[in-house]
């Protein structure tokens, strides 16, 4: 498999990215099964793993520690995230020093790990200032238990400010973002993918499948597909819902189109990804080793502009059809944002 250079940093890893979250009790719950998966998409080309701590509350890492054991370790860019609430108290999430430096701890240990290659933030928290968040993450990066930091699901104009307060401050920048982007949800090429662009900073998306949507078994006439994904976030999947309906024509359609060029959905879904001038990887989270090869070939392939075209007719540039699927809500929309 092919790789590529993360942003400027001169790390090489595979466009294809192997995502955890279905690793531990939200997915596959065998811990055998896991490792035999992870080592399978090692084996596959992938040297590119990312995981968070909200996972499973914790789970997941776990899982990925031991699958690492024994001397893979060294060969894995292995990424990581902190904000998700992990326990009771609310300081247990969140962007705050005294949170980072407790949970990277925790992290490490559960990864079975001296070091985090890619620590993440995992969402924007207004509450907290850049400052606060870059000047604890670039403490980790001078002792060591860090090599890069990255955000995710940041706003365009959030990105643009840490990197201001990184500069200003002295600080270790954020040197990629990972936003989710699929055929289905396309926002974030008004913004956020020109803004990476210029200014240097890798992309790692993430549910290039649209969180099932695009794995071809969402199509017209079928019965809908059932998981602990939906059934968690029924706002994504629940047809009752208008937009969702609309998910369904642009499914159905995208799925006639790969049929009519003679290749699968999902390996159209990532290629389309993956191919995009801004974008350094695609985050695939099989929770079987069937999904896993459904996936790992969408690499070598290459989408000609017919088939482009027909994908921005389908689902304009820009668009977003449900925006649920954006992935955070815009605090200054809320209702208490907008009382005057």
């Amino acid at each position: 498999m092919d790789q590529r250079t993360l942003a400027r940093t001169g790390v090489h890893v595979s466009p294809l990215c192997l995502g955890a979250m279905m690793f531990g009790g939200w997915g596959e719950t065998d811990h055998d099964a896991c490792v035999r998966i992870i080592h399978r998409a090692l084996d596959g080309g992938i040297n590119f793993i990312d995981t968070a701590d909200v996972y499973a509350r914790g789970e997941s890492e776990e899982i990925v520690g031991k699958a690492l054991a024994g001397g893979r370790r060294d060969d894995v860019v292995l990424a990581t995230k902190f904000h998700g609430t992990m326990g009771d108290d609310p300081n247990e999430a969140g962007n705050s020093r005294r949170w980072i430096f407790r949970e990277v701890e925790a992290s490490l240990r559960r990864l079975k790990t001296d070091w985090i290659d890619l620590y993440q933030v995992h969402r924007w928290d207004p509450w907290t200032d850049h400052d606060e968040t870059l000047g604890a993450l670039s403490d980790l990066v001078a002792q060591g238990k860090v090599r890069y930091v990255g955000s995710s699901t940041y706003p365009a104009a959030q990105i643009v400010k840490a990197q201001w307060v990184a500069r200003e401050r002295g600080l270790q920048r954020f040197v990629c973002e990972q936003p989710p982007y699929s055929i289905l949800a396309r926002g974030i090429e008004a913004d956020v993918l020109p803004t990476c662009r210029e200014l240097g900073i890798g992309v790692i998306a993430w549910s290039p499948l649209a969180g099932g949507w695009l794995s071809g078994r969402w199509r017209k006439g079928a019965e809908p597909p059932t998981s602990r994904r939906a059934e968690r976030i029924p706002q994504r999947y629940d047809l009752s819902i208008p937009v969702n309906q609309a998910k369904l024509d642009a499914a159905d359609a995208l799925g006639q189109l790969a049929d009519d060029s003679g290749i699968s959905v999902i390996d159209m879904a990532l290629a389309f990804v993956i191919r995009h001038p801004a974008v350094t990887a695609a985050i695939i989270g099989p929770r079987t080793l069937e999904q896993l090869e459904s996936q790992l070939g969408a690499a070598d392939v290459v989408l000609d502009a017919a088939v482009l075209d027909r994908i921005d007719e389908i689902v304009a540039p820009g668009t977003t059809i449900n925006p649920a699927d954006a992935g955070w809500t815009n605090p200054a929309l809320t209702p208490a944002a907008r009382r005057r």
